[in-house]
């Protein structure tokens, strides 16, 4: 079951990349990438899953089989009927022909639909190694990349890795004015785990003034409740159930984010909140 769910979502996926320019090309004389680019923009007007879409993009790598926009262009459909393993081939094909184009999206795709933490860090590392500049958001814009490696090295265990890395890109992002809509959020839970009770309540409250969700309150609770402060403690959790029966939490098409939590949570917190 939990299989189908994830193929019939990614049906949904959107997996936009820049399209190429195949003028480009063209113009640094390399007319075998601008023939295979020109053919494969004939997909255009054709469903992803149809012959006539794949067939095109199997005649542009005739044309250049180092053309990785086919590749990827190609992988899209496997993704989303849940042929992983085809996906894995061709995205590959296409990282191992520009990885400064593939590697994020890859990893975010690791990340997102397989939770393969290592590979997700293994190509956001291999991919900031590359270039000398910002390595850009995850394919669905909810987090910056080095967010996304953060979570990661979190869910493998390393959390003052996680601290780290989430600390120093929500600085970077506070100085640009673009905080992601779950960032203090996750960094409040990390200080939550590792017992830095009063600043993971610091960023619950950031958290609160930028986007408040069941879940930033339900895990205040929890940091009140580590300081013995029951009042907060009880009050938190009151908000917490409001906002979730409001639809005020976590959301995500594709898979489960992490922390997210559920209203069985916050219910069976609150029995034993005045139950004691």
């Amino acid at each position: 079951m939990k299989i189908l769910n994830l193929i019939l979502v990614l049906f949904s996926f959107s997996s936009v990349l820049a399209l190429p320019n195949c003028e480009a090309f063209k113009y640094y004389g390399d007319t075998l990438k601008y023939e295979a680019c020109k053919k494969a923009m004939e997909i255009n007007g054709h469903y992803q899953f149809s012959k006539e879409y794949q067939t095109i993009l199997d005649e542009s790598l005739k044309i250049d089989p180092t053309f990785d926009y086919a590749y990827w262009a190609k992988s899209i459909a496997y993704l989303k009927s849940g042929d992983f393993v085809t996906w894995k081939k061709l995205i590959d094909k296409a990282v191992e022909y520009n990885p400064k184009e593939y590697l994020g999206y890859r990893g975010w795709c690791r990340y997102q639909f397989f939770r393969d933490y290592k590979g997700t860090i293994a190509d956001i590392e291999k991919l900031d190694s590359l270039v000398d500049y910002d390595i850009g958001q995850s394919q669905n814009g909810t987090y910056h990349l080095n967010i996304a490696k953060g979570l990661c090295y979190k869910a493998i265990g390393q959390k003052e890795k996680a601290l780290t890395i989430i600390e120093n890109q929500i600085k970077l992002n506070e100085d640009e004015n673009f905080v992601g809509k779950y960032d203090y959020l996750h960094l409040g839970v990390l200080y939550l785990e590792t017992g830095e009770f009063e600043n993971a309540i610091k960023m619950f409250k950031k958290q609160s003034h930028t986007n408040e969700l069941a879940e930033n309150q339900y895990y205040s609770a929890l940091a009140f409740l580590s300081l013995d402060k029951l009042t907060e403690y009880k009050s938190c959790l009151k908000k917490a159930k409001e906002l979730y029966v409001g639809d005020k939490k976590m959301h995500d098409t594709y898979s489960n984010p992490m922390d997210k939590i559920y209203l069985d949570n916050i219910e069976n917190e609150i029995k034993t909140a005045y139950n004691n």
